[in-house]
């Protein structure tokens, strides 16, 4: 027989799991609060209600080129890392491949490389063979490190997928083209729509790849952000940080309403 957990536990779970959420919110509304303060410097709570700075921010080119440069690294690596993780976590549990377990631990192995360890490897390997970074070893770099995103979500998807659809495609003549496209893409297509996601916001939030891969002529928003708070400490970055949140938030809730997020990382 399974006893009810005591009550006074359950308080204390709940208050702690509120206290963490506090914690983790906290600098968010900070951040959210400084953007509109009517003051020139940055202050919490703010002195003042103005929307100057999103005027600022959305004006300002010391943000917006980052922001373009940011968002279209973070496509081009959410379309990469969707098609080669797809393609990966399919051969992983729909084929017979030799070693398919160590195969997923090998697409799995960035999530557990410290990214400044990964960044110092990229760096020198580019400094030494190609002479300098460039947006398209960014891109890579990206790509490397979200594609176990995308294997991840896929295989999820695949492991609950009904295999006998499948079956009895094949068994009424479908081609292994036909199959793969009218049947198995589709139901990875939650998987593939998450993992996608999962690497747009990983490399659009990006900071210390980009850091060692930096030139003069590339440079993210994150990079932007921090180099304003280096030397400025302007409400105009805590705006900028504020949309950055904002798109982020209309995302995830774009893609819940699409595929729904729950079913895929449950």
């Amino acid at each position: 027989m399974v006893r009810s957990t005591p009550l006074p536990l359950r308080i204390a779970g709940k208050v702690f799991l509120v206290l963490i959420a506090l914690f983790m919110l906290a600098p968010l509304a900070v951040v959210v609060g400084a953007a509109f303060n009517a003051d020139q410097f940055l202050a919490f709570p703010p002195e003042g209600l103005s929307f100057e700075w999103f005027a600022d921010a959305l004006a300002d080119t010391t943000y917006t080129y980052p922001f373009l440069f940011s968002l279209q690294i973070a496509l081009i690596t959410a379309v990469g890392s969707a098609a080669i993780g797809t393609l990966f976590a399919i051969g992983i549990a729909r084929h017979k491949v030799p070693g398919s377990g160590a195969l997923q631990s090998f697409a799995l192995s960035p999530l557990t490389m410290p990214s400044i360890i990964f960044a110092i490897g990229i760096l020198q390997t580019v400094s030494q063979l190609l002479g300098g970074s460039s947006p398209w070893i960014l891109m890579l770099a990206h790509i490397v490190i979200t594609v176990p995103y995308v294997v991840r979500t896929v295989l999820g998807v695949i492991a609950r997928s009904d295999v006998f659809t499948e079956e009895a495609v094949r068994v009424m003549g479908a081609s292994w083209w036909q199959r793969y496209w009218h049947v198995l893409l589709p139901m990875c297509r939650p998987g593939i729509i998450a993992g996608g996601f999962l690497a747009f916001i990983v490399s659009f939030d990006d900071a210390v790849i980009a850091l060692f891969l930096r030139t003069p002529q590339l440079q993210t928003l994150p990079l932007a952000i921090y180099g304003q708070l280096e030397f400025s400490a302007s409400p105009t970055v805590a705006a900028v940080s504020t949309l950055s949140m904002a798109l982020t938030a209309i995302a995830i809730l774009a893609i819940e309403k699409i595929v729904g997020l729950g079913k895929v990382f449950s």
